[in-house]
């Protein structure tokens, strides 16, 4: 008899969730071949706070203020979908479907995903490749992924979400950054409570699972199995998970190579820095400056290779590097250098 899960995630962990539905994906995979019950269909419903999310390809430099949103106690993940970057937060509901590859049609996904929300009152009509819209405004971005005969339809819906926060996140500073990942493009978004103002987050998580049954398991003998993130705590496949993608060779370190550039002009002499970044790490840094101490330049430029691409990284290691001494020209010290340096890398909000 086929077994079709439905799953609901109570942490608001992004790491966490964004591993779980990672994990249910191979569950999917390996399950396929079972003599076992066959695993037919997954509902994850799930909710981030306080999040950015990005796409597999795309630069987290380039699509957040990284140091306002670990500042605000926030969290940057990343997917493993493509897409562009997206704001979660407890005003935000997340939605994973996963399906045997025989089973998988976008397009019948969205189908019952509109009919839900139309039940809810909501005129939703599904735009271009992968938005819902109401009113014409999105509320809702999806991305998928196929592999090992498995398919995965993700996406969020903005309930209530809090839309200053958004703007606050994905507005970068106007750092010189040359990236080659691929850049989000901003739409006009619209939280569902304007068109319907008594939803609630519940009641739209209700809507979707009756729906995706109605779609999936209304012919033919199904067991529905509910189960929550916390029938998975103690499987040490998922821990593993939850620490890959919690950790900075995930999130930061996926991000291919590319270059930032600042400059400032300081008492003791004009500076530049270039860095070449690749795998969220600083791989070459060349210093341009017409300060008189070289000694205190050439330090620096020798210390920054192999540090984390992260303002605070930045600084520790500037403070680590002052060479011993005074400067031989007299005015700043090199301490009071150092300080200036570490100041300009933390404005930089990387």
């Amino acid at each position: 008899m086929p077994e079709v899960l439905l799953i609901n995630s109570f942490t608001h962990n992004p790491w966490n969730n964004l591993a779980l539905e990672y994990h249910l994906f191979e569950l999917l995979v390996n399950r396929a071949d079972s003599s076992s019950a066959q695993l037919g269909a997954i509902l994850y419903l799930w909710q981030n706070d306080q999040t950015v999310v990005i796409g597999r390809n795309q630069n987290a430099w380039v699509e957040c203020n990284t140091a306002q949103l670990e500042a605000d106690g926030g969290f940057l993940a990343r997917r493993t979908t493509g897409g562009g970057a997206v704001f979660h937060d407890l005003g935000n509901l997340c939605f994973s479907i996963l399906l045997p590859q025989a089973s998988f049609d976008v397009n019948r996904n969205f189908n019952f995903i509109t009919k839900a929300l139309i039940a809810e009152g909501i005129p939703a009509e599904k735009s271009g490749r992968n938005d819902i819209l109401v009113d014409g405004q999105k509320f809702s971005g999806n991305a998928f992924r196929l592999n090992n005969g498995v398919g995965l339809h993700h996406g969020t819906f903005l309930v209530h979400s809090e839309f200053t926060r958004l703007a606050r996140y994905l507005t970068v500073n106007p750092t010189k950054l040359q990236a080659k990942g691929i850049a989000s493009v901003r739409s006009r978004v619209v939280n569902l409570i304007t068109v319907k103002p008594d939803l609630t987050i519940s009641a739209l998580e209700a809507s979707i699972q009756k729906a995706f049954l109605a779609e999936f398991c209304s012919e033919g003998d199904w067991t529905v199995i509910k189960q929550t993130d916390a029938d998975y705590k103690n499987d040490k496949a998922f821990q593993e998970r939850c620490a890959r993608f919690a950790s900075w060779d995930w999130r930061y370190g996926a991000t291919i190579k590319f270059d930032a550039q600042v400059e400032h002009r300081f008492n003791w002499g004009q500076l530049q820095l270039g860095f070449s970044i690749c795998r969220g790490r600083v791989e070459t840094v060349q210093i341009w400056s017409d300060a008189l101490d070289t000694d205190f330049i050439e330090a620096m430029e020798a210390a920054l290779p192999g540090t984390p691409f992260h303002s605070a990284e930045l600084a520790k290691a500037v403070a680590n590097a002052v060479p011993d001494g005074d400067s031989p020209f007299g005015g700043c010290s090199r301490q009071e250098m150092a300080a200036e340096l570490q100041t300009l890398l933390l404005e930089q909000g990387w």
